[in-house]
């Protein structure tokens, strides 16, 4: 593995810690591949790396707490059967956090990607707040922490969602739907965890929702758009099993597009955006004065609230029926641009997709070119509210298991 000087034509040669890094991951990502335990022999026969240097790894492995070994499955083959290793169900994990309209969220998961620990908080601050917020999700998330190691579990990083653009995994550029601007989140959340221990960063919701839902779709989903719906409306791509973040990682805003020029001005200041046509709030602008004042709903979220409200109030359906019909104009579109297969219906979306699907298919059908021949799929996504959460908590187990050298030389105190 050659590295190639800055500014020059001369290749140096890989720092043999670079290569020991490389094969950990390789080995890693093998083990983390199959669904069944892998031998030491398999490992060397699929990797084509000598046993010995197998061994050596393996054992790295095994001292980090990344992988564990398995009793020998006796049929799998005649005589002494080998021991397989798959991955750990105790040591690193992941923290996700979120912020959605009703409650602050937390979410543990292992280094196998299932689910420890699920944790909801109400909001006791406007999420307009920013410096407020991040030290409510800190709060969450220490008990989250704490909770975690109760299992035998230690957070390896944390990963918190938000509604808009994120630079360098840390700065919110413009969050439109909650008023935050320019507001380093990754920095303010470091702080107020009060530890250098916990990696930190930050990441757009709906992306992460699409990486939760690939996940849980064991990656045979490889071409599909994730429709996110809480605060702001946004687009999880997944392109070929890859998560499309575009040049400055800021792809997705589907809530930005224009679907009428002189429409009404949206809180990112444009004229005719998807959000004021098709997101939550335009449609509970919908429900009459009367409910809104009656508070018999007001314990639920917006999406519960619009689903309740639909079964008996026709303005109510008829503002899911507006919705549906501008963001499958949208996603036509886009689908016509990218050539997806499949759409899913997540966060609050999932939550309304009895009312939204048709709509949007009916789009897709009369707007899309290829839709004649090469029909796409219009669905509740499978996770649903949790997606955004549970992709936060994924994106770290993914950087452990990519690059397993960090943790394991990572000092423990």
């Amino acid at each position: 593995m050659p590295v190639r000087r800055a500014g020059s034509d001369f290749v140096a040669p890989a720092r043999q810690e670079h290569v020991r890094a490389h094969n950990l991951g390789l080995l890693l990502q093998r083990i983390a591949a199959d669904a069944t335990p892998v031998s030491r022999i398999e490992l060397a026969r699929a990797t084509g790396l000598a046993r010995p240097t197998i061994s050596r790894l393996v054992d790295d492995l095994l001292t980090g707490g990344l992988i564990t070994e398995v009793g020998p499955d006796r049929s799998r083959s005649a005589g002494r059967p080998p021991i397989g290793l798959t991955l750990s169900r105790t040591g690193p994990a992941g923290l996700g956090l979120d912020m959605r309209t009703g409650s602050l969220t937390a979410c543990i998961v292992d280094f196998t990607g299932a689910v420890r620990h699920l944790e909801f908080a109400p909001r006791t601050h406007p999420v307009t707040a920013p410096e407020q917020t991040i030290d409510d999700l800190a709060a969450i998330a220490k008990n989250a922490i704490g909770t975690a190691a109760a299992q035998g579990l230690t957070v390896a990083g944390v990963t918190l969602a938000v509604p808009g653009p994120v630079q360098d995994r840390s700065r919110v550029r413009f969050a439109p739907a909650i008023g935050w601007r320019d507001f380093d989140a990754g920095a303010r959340l470091r702080a107020a965890l009060g530890s250098d221990e916990v990696a930190v960063a930050v990441d757009n919701e709906a992306g992460l929702a699409a990486l939760a839902e690939w996940h849980a779709s064991d990656r045979q989903l490889r071409n599909f758009v994730c429709l996110f719906g809480d605060f702001e409306l946004g687009a999880g791509i997944v392109l070929d099993g890859e998560l499309l973040r575009g040049a400055r990682g800021w792809s997705g805003e589907l809530g930005h597009v224009t679907v009428e020029p002189d429409g009404s001005t949206c809180a990112c200041g444009a004229k005719g955006c998807l959000q004021e046509y098709a997101g939550l709030a335009a449609i509970l602008a919908a429900v009459p004065d009367a409910e809104q004042r009656s508070g018999a709903l007001s314990h639920q979220t917006p999406a519960v609230t619009i689903g309740v409200l639909a079964d008996r109030l026709p303005e109510v359906r008829a503002a899911l029926a507006r919705a549906g019909t501008a963001l499958g104009i949208s996603v036509g579109a886009l689908i016509n641009l990218i050539d997806v297969d499949t759409v899913l219906l997540d966060g609050s979306y999932s939550l309304l997709a009895t009312w939204l699907t048709d709509e949007i298919q009916t789009q897709i059908r009369d707007r899309v070119l290829t839709a004649r021949w090469s029909p796409v799929e219009v669905r509740a996504a499978p996770i649903g509210p949790d997606a955004a959460v549970i992709g936060a908590a994924l994106t770290v187990v993914d950087d452990v298991r990519r690059d397993p050298s960090t943790w394991i030389t990572r000092p423990r105190s």
